[in-house]
């Protein structure tokens, strides 16, 4: 037995929230995080009065054909994104992985794709927040990750701020990859889904390459 599956065993960790001695998250914490609604667009989870299509994916299908999100871009989960992205707080990511794996609703896909950052926002950050917390999502699954199949090719500036066609416009030409999608259903794999664009251009690329299907699993839906 090594240290960590010794630590692991005798040390009960605490809820990355509240302290409480039931970790990584305690039950009273699960139950008071944004949950997505049960009523949302299929396409890009965003929430509805009922299950269906909303008005904008019908007017402007996006390339990937699904989107399941776990929770609102809300508090506490924010603040929990937000500290494991610039904070290096990596013991979220997999309770996040763990927390997708347990409620995906939909089929599998034949592989999971973590959202590619620029190498030089991947130098300067050290990590890729999509990929710690797919690692746990492929774990759990069975399906296996590969962040290796799509780069960024464009450090594209921030999205924040930017109206949806901006936003499209930014990305365009942003990725690129090979040919090993050809027939796999692809399931990208991402930390908050805003407008979609990102996930769209993405998904676009893959296509393009020969992918059979593409679809979203995030975090958070803004």
């Amino acid at each position: 037995m090594n240290i960590r599956s010794f630590l692991e065993r005798h040390l009960a960790p605490a809820c990355l929230l509240c302290q409480a001695p039931d970790g990584p998250l305690c039950s009273a914490c699960q139950a008071d995080l944004p949950w997505a609604p049960s009523t949302h667009c299929p396409v890009c989870a965003q929430p509805a009065g009922r299950t269906e299509i909303c008005g904008r994916c019908l007017r402007e299908p996006p390339a990937f054909a699904r989107t399941q999100a776990l929770f609102g871009y809300r508090f506490p989960v924010d603040r929990m994104i937000q500290r494991l992205k610039y904070r290096e707080h990596l013991a979220l990511a997999p309770v996040l992985g763990a927390l997708l794996a347990d409620k995906l609703q939909d089929g599998l896909p034949d592989v999971w794709l973590p959202m590619p950052l620029h190498a030089e926002r991947l130098k300067a950050r050290g990590f890729n927040q999509a990929v710690e917390i797919a690692r746990e999502l492929s774990a759990r699954t069975g399906v296996a990750m590969r962040p290796e199949w799509a780069m960024r090719v464009r450090d594209t500036p921030p999205q924040a701020g930017l109206k949806r066609a901006a936003r499209q416009k930014n990305l365009r030409g942003a990725f690129a990859c090979g040919d090993r999608a050809a027939g796999l259903h692809v399931g990208i794999v991402d930390d908050v889904m805003t407008t979609g664009s990102t996930l769209d251009e993405l998904a676009k690329t893959l296509k393009a390459a020969g992918a059979r299907e593409v679809s979203c699993v995030v975090v958070a839906r803004a």
